[in-house]
């Protein structure tokens, strides 16, 4: 009798002991837009642009030079000027699809117009 008390306590003590995972639930909140200071991109010979680039999740998608996912900036660059300003920086917070493509280009709703700026100033510096 004491060898199946001795294994039931056992178990018990077990299936009590077991931390259950704690489940993450999903969420739409989006993330917080990256922060770039000016003096920190200035300091590291970075154009706020980039640096506010480097910090998103836009080197998912983009290369500087070649396509990826969607167009490199350097095709960007080449097909806008800054007369497009306000529109590309549209397109980065509102997302799109269609102009290069079939792959929509996701929506970066949490970031503000004055950053999306920088992002475009940043890659209409590489116009060829």
């Amino acid at each position: 009798m004491n060898k199946y008390l001795a294994i039931a306590l056992l178990i018990v003590g077990v299936s009590c002991s077991k931390n259950t995972p704690e489940v993450s639930k999903e969420s739409n909140v989006m993330l917080e837009e990256p922060i770039v200071k000016t003096v920190d991109s200035a300091a590291a010979g970075k154009h706020e642009g980039l640096a506010l680039i480097e910090g998103a999740d836009c080197l998912t998608c983009h290369k500087t030079d070649a396509r990826l996912v969607g167009p490199s900036y350097q095709e960007v660059a080449d097909k806008y000027s800054e007369a497009d300003m306000d529109y590309l920086a549209e397109k980065i917070i509102e997302g799109g699809q269609g102009v290069w493509g079939q792959i929509p280009m996701t929506p970066h709703a949490g970031m503000s117009k004055e950053n999306a700026k920088k992002m475009v100033e940043y890659i209409l510096t590489l116009k060829k």
